[in-house]
């Protein structure tokens, strides 16, 4: 239908499509691959929002491209490491993302990884597919225990919360490190701790960070040798946090016992050496893969958009200050004499 000119860099599920094409005129790029620079850079001019995935990249030379009239970028997952969103505060842009929605299902990858990698189920399938023969014994592809373990969450937000809520039914004392908790203070009846503490005391750690200059090689090869000889590594929050070769490295020294990832540092690509182990799980990027996840970020990511193009704050708007005016004076009123917002 006629309506503001909306790109889509990936297609959606169903319901999102379908609510985005009542409402705008849409290019959606038809490919399973990402668009090529060239091409997202083309298909933006013009457009009134751009609806994005963590494989676009988001910056001046995008929001240049895409010209004056640009109003908001959604990303359809909650990360925004992918957007500038500084510089997209300075053209008064609207950045959006799609919080809340995916946190359980990320936190039962989380475990499932756990799992998996704890009782070396990954590395039991591929030993029956191969036909090989074999017979039960006493000491048969042991993994470690994971009721009354000691589980590590590196990041306390909505998915590590989620994460320790289900290490309940395991009866597992959870260790966290947080950025916005002091060592030592109560959390929802876990254990605040310094990451060092954190590292040296759990049998499990879990990921559950944002990517930053800050937590980029988080998890590097001094951090890893602190970590038990008997402990498995998860991270389904961003590759990056993981130095990859290090970690290749402590696997392959025996410096830790188990990892599983669901994201790679240089994704699609993965370290070779952690594709020849045995005792890493691999995932790719399956967090939120369920029907009901991805269905309900691809309407949240529809509802921002849609917010936005009638004149109304989008539900998961990550800076306001477009709105205000605060971080760059004069914003809201630009915007709405360029007719891009509507009346306070």
């Amino acid at each position: 239908m006629a309506g503001p000119p909306v790109l889509v860099t990936r297609r959606l599920p169903a319901p999102a499509m379908e609510r985005l094409e009542a409402e705008c005129d849409l290019t959606v790029w038809p490919e399973d691959a990402a668009m090529p620079r060239h091409v997202l850079l083309a298909q933006s001019a013009g457009k009134r929002a751009l609806l994005t995935l963590l494989t676009e990249r988001v910056d001046d030379d995008l929001l240049e491209a895409a010209g004056e009239h640009l109003l908001l970028v959604a990303n359809y997952a909650v990360g925004v490491d992918n957007i500038d969103v500084a510089a997209c505060t300075r053209r008064a842009v609207m950045v959006t993302n799609t919080p809340d929605v995916l946190t359980e299902a990320t936190a039962d990858m989380a475990w499932a990884l756990l799992m998996v990698a704890a009782r070396r189920v990954a590395e039991g399938d591929r030993l029956l597919r191969t036909g090989r023969p074999w017979i039960w014994g006493p000491e048969m592809m042991l993994g470690r225990d994971v009721y009354g373990a000691t589980l590590g969450i590196i990041g306390y937000g909505r998915i590590g919360r989620a994460v320790a809520r289900r290490a309940a039914g395991f009866g597992m004392r959870v260790l966290v490190h947080s950025r916005s908790a002091t060592p030592g203070s109560p959390l929802d009846g876990v254990t605040s701790v310094s990451l060092d503490e954190l590292l040296l005391s759990s049998d499990f750690v879990s990921l559950h960070i944002s990517l930053s200059p800050g937590t980029r090689h988080l998890v590097s090869a001094a951090r890893l040798r602190l970590m038990k000889p008997t402990s498995v590594l998860v991270n389904t929050s961003r590759g990056p946090v993981v130095d990859e070769a290090a970690l290749a490295d402590a696997l392959e020294k025996g410096a830790i016992f188990a990892a599983g990832l669901d994201v790679y540092e240089r994704e699609p690509r993965i370290e070779p050496r952690l594709l020849a182990s045995e005792r890493v799980v691999l995932a790719p990027h399956l967090g939120s893969a369920t029907v009901g996840t991805r269905t309900a970020m691809g309407l949240l990511a529809a509802e921002n958009v849609i917010a936005a193009l009638h004149g109304d704050r989008p539900p998961a708007l990550l800076n306001p200050e477009v709105l205000a005016g605060r971080q760059h004076p004069g914003a809201a009123e630009s915007l709405r004499a360029r007719g891009r917002l509507g009346p306070r």
